[in-house]
């Protein structure tokens, strides 16, 4: 899903922006049904006062988006999201999820730890069949 550049004068929404990225990554494997949208639709609204806390956050707070949605698809639906797709040098022997990194920082990405990586940045997953 493409986030539309700004209007002139305008300051995009950096939650509406890291929920588009979640969004994308999300129905790119699959999984963009109406209630694991919710769940970013949840993770999105819980991140508000985050960031009214801290306003310079924006750039952070996609990252921790994606973090909140992975940890909730888990505990609640039972889904690992997204899946490795083994890149080269990854050794893990079972089915495991690709990690955000920087834990807290601009521009996250996906991450095989295994392989130690990058697989995509966040909102560029490539779609798996």
């Amino acid at each position: 899903m493409d986030v539309p550049p700004p209007s002139p004068g305008t300051t995009p929404d950096p939650l509406l922006a890291a929920r588009a990225v979640v969004v994308h990554d999300l129905t790119a494997r699959g999984l963009g049904t109406a209630p694991l949208v919710d769940v970013v639709d949840a993770a999105v609204a819980a991140r508000r006062w985050w960031l009214e806390a801290w306003p310079e956050g924006g750039a952070h707070v996609a990252g921790q988006v994606a973090q909140d949605v992975q940890e909730t698809l888990l505990d609640d639906h039972g889904v690992r999201w997204p899946s490795c797709p083994r890149p080269p040098g990854c050794t893990a022997p079972d089915p495991h999820v690709l990690a955000v990194l920087p834990d807290l920082g601009p521009d996250p990405h996906w991450v095989c730890e295994s392989a130690a990586a990058d697989v995509a940045p966040l909102g560029a997953l490539p779609t798996t069949s």
